[in-house]
């Protein structure tokens, strides 16, 4: 029997918390060693007294004792960490947002192909049995080719993370890429038949870079569109996605008073070929979905990804979600459609 991998843990705020949570219940993980500092420091080795604590993450990503690496600090420090964790031989599962700009994602790409090791990017969503079940109906073409994209997200003002970060756009990047970089990902994930986006344009309530409404629409060649709407003024936590391709539609709701419930009211509707008026569509079951359930999944299949030589989500891919959201602030900002390979201007 293969021995379980060992894990070390670049923070422990709320979300590490959680992270540290689906590491330890993962089969194929344990988890060894966790960087932090002060009473986060304090609490980890409470709760995890058989894990070695370090207070400096640059011991962490150098201890002989690790094999891989899952990072969790507040955005800005993402790639310097990833990329130190890689050039010490670490496989790596690092939180969205990738980085904040395409010159670091490019960077870490780079990094990751000369270390020999697998870079995974935290887009969880994927592993969703919601969100998840969607890519998997698209690739048994229970709705044809799809065609037209919509995720509405309605929730609750930004937590402000431990000093803040999530309200200063040094450490953050932008709001964009704190939550829509998941949608995003999402849409270019389920709209891969179409290729590469050729346009974008959005539209923003405030500040662009930190909006209390976005709405961006993501347009592709051969006609398929994708529409991002989020709004982050409002309550609770409410996510609706809806799905038309040439051979059916999709639509699936996620709604509870937080983002990190266990719990929610959830519901997933497919409908093959076109609805007549007054027909219903078949109500499809799907285990628990939400981040923490999503999280447990991946922390197991990172694992076995690491042992096989593959990402859960490619680096390229996660680069391509941060050229969404950067594209879109810039459209917001600008005031007008920007053609896709300006992402990199």
């Amino acid at each position: 029997m293969t021995a379980p991998m060992r894990v070390g843990l670049i923070g422990y705020g709320a979300w590490g918390r959680h992270h540290a949570r689906a590491i330890a219940s993962a089969p194929s993980a344990r988890l060894a060693v966790i960087a932090a500092r002060g009473e986060a420091a304090e609490a980890a080795r409470r709760a995890w007294p058989e894990a070695r604590m370090v207070g400096d993450w640059t011991e962490a990503v150098t201890a002989p004792e690790i094999e891989a690496v899952f990072v969790a600090v507040p955005n800005h420090l993402h790639a310097e960490v990833a990329q130190a964790a890689l050039a010490a031989g670490k496989h790596v599962l690092l939180e969205k947002p990738m980085a904040l700009s395409l010159a670091e994602c490019d960077r870490l790409i780079a990094a990751a192909r000369a270390s020999g090791r697998v870079l995974t990017i935290g887009h969880e969503m994927r592993l969703s049995t919601q969100w998840g079940r969607i890519g998997a109906l698209i690739d048994e073409g229970a709705i044809g080719r799809p065609r037209v994209v919509q995720i509405t997200l309605f929730r609750f003002p930004y937590r402000s993370g431990s000093g803040g970060w999530r309200y200063d756009r040094a450490r953050v990047g932008s709001w964009l890429l704190e939550e829509a970089v998941h949608h995003a990902d999402l849409a270019l994930w389920w709209l891969r038949g179409s290729g590469e986006p050729v346009s974008l344009r959005a539209n923003a309530v405030g500040d662009p870079g930190m909006p209390h409404a976005l709405d961006a629409t993501l347009r592709f060649a051969d006609g398929a569109a994708a529409t991002i709407v989020n709004t982050v003024a409002g309550f609770e936590h409410h996510l609706a996605v809806s799905l038309i391709g040439d051979g059916g539609s999709i639509r699936a709701l996620w709604s509870a008073a937080m983002d990190r419930a266990e719990t929610a009211s959830a519901s997933l509707h497919l409908f093959r070929g076109r609805a007549a008026p007054g027909e219903r569509a078949e109500a499809l079951d799907f285990a628990p979905s939400g981040e923490v359930h999503e999280l447990a999944t991946q922390a197991e299949r990172a694992i076995q990804g690491f042992r096989a030589g593959r990402a859960i989500v490619t680096p390229e891919e996660g680069r391509a979600a941060v050229a969404a959201c950067l594209l879109a602030e810039r459209s917001a900002r600008e005031g007008r459609e920007i053609a896709w390979r300006e992402a990199a201007a």
